[in-house]
């Protein structure tokens, strides 16, 4: 098969093109044909080798039809995609012709979109839903800050937020987002210059709770723009992944703020079973343009290396996807 490998840790030319044994599926496994796969900032830590050790071929997240299900639950040619499950960590990843995927991070779909819409969906919108659901617990009429609202989990999160009633305030480093983010789902747009909560109490807002995925850089700061009580989940790192300097509860963290962290990377454990996500329905919501879940871009498989350039950049503006063939 074909497949895009790290031939060593470094920049974005490190991927390179290159043929490899088709995987096979063992027990447990399902054997995907890869349509196509959506980019995420994941994939340049594993490639630059700021996450370790990693597969040599990365990729958390693909679309496509089942090639092999041993188990028999999956008819060979059903349309599913795919998550995590060790994917671009401890086994090869999405970034192939062929994948196996633990059985429990395959999920069917019935959908009329172009493999390249579909392969937008799955990462970004199971991490939002989940977030949003299990650690700030967010209902109709809440208020929702999503910090870094312009990157793809953050455009996914302004969509699943306001599709449940919040009212989602997002937050951009350039004004020329604004209208972007408005169509998408915010109330209000604003600009984050590292100084959120000043911001918040000058213009008397009451924020339930904050999706923050910018990261260690603005903690300090997120917990401090969310009300008495309530709650704050990390789940991106665009600032980067130095840790909080010299961080004490006791003095940075508000009395009765909720704290908590979701890594998508624990799709598919027993205590977050893909199933327990309503994958099926996120994609009918895309399908029916609920949600603005179309790829900002789309690359061939050759083009990696600009993908990862790009992404790197920060200059994308929403989720890139790779068409495979």
């Amino acid at each position: 098969m074909k497949a895009i490998t790290i031939s060593h840790y470094g920049a974005p030319e490190v991927l390179t093109v290159r043929e490899l044994p088709d995987p096979v599926a063992g027990a447990g496994e399902i054997l995907l044909a890869v349509k196509a796969f959506g980019l995420n900032h994941a994939e340049t830590y594993m490639r630059s080798g700021q996450w370790g050790e990693v597969a040599q071929v990365t990729g958390i997240e693909a679309a496509g039809v089942v090639a092999e299900d041993p188990s028999g639950r999956l008819a060979a040619g059903t349309p599913v995609v795919a998550i995590m499950g060790g994917m671009g960590r401890t086994r090869n990843g999405s970034y192939a012709e062929l994948v196996t995927v633990p059985a429990g991070n395959v999920v069917p779909v019935d959908t009329t979109l172009e493999w390249t819409d579909l392969a937008a969906i799955p990462e970004v919108y199971a991490t939002a839903w989940t977030a949003l659901h299990d650690n700030l617990a967010i209902e109709s009429g809440h208020t929702v800050l999503v910090r870094g609202a312009t990157s793809a989990l953050g455009q996914a999160a302004v969509n699943v937020a306001a599709d449940l009633g919040a009212k989602v305030i997002a937050t951009t480093r350039s004004a020329e987002n604004t209208a972007f983010l408005e169509n998408i789902g915010a109330t209000e747009v604003l600009l984050d210059d590292g100084q959120l909560a000043t911001q918040i109490r000058e213009r008397a807002i009451t924020v339930d709770s904050l999706l923050d995925l910018v990261g260690n850089s603005v903690l300090r700061d997120s917990v401090a723009t969310v009300r008495t009580r309530g709650r704050v989940c990390q789940a991106g790192f665009l600032g980067g992944l130095n840790p909080v300097t010299d961080f004490a509860p006791i003095a940075d963290l508000p009395s009765g703020v909720q704290l908590s962290f979701f890594g998508s990377f624990n799709f598919g454990t027993p205590e977050y079973p893909l199933s327990a996500v309503p994958i099926a329905a996120l994609v009918a919501k895309a399908t029916a343009g609920t949600y603005h879940a179309k790829p900002v871009r789309t690359f061939a498989f050759e083009e990696i290396v600009r993908a990862h350039e790009i992404m790197e950049s920060g200059t994308a503006g929403g989720k890139m996807t790779v068409a495979v063939g």
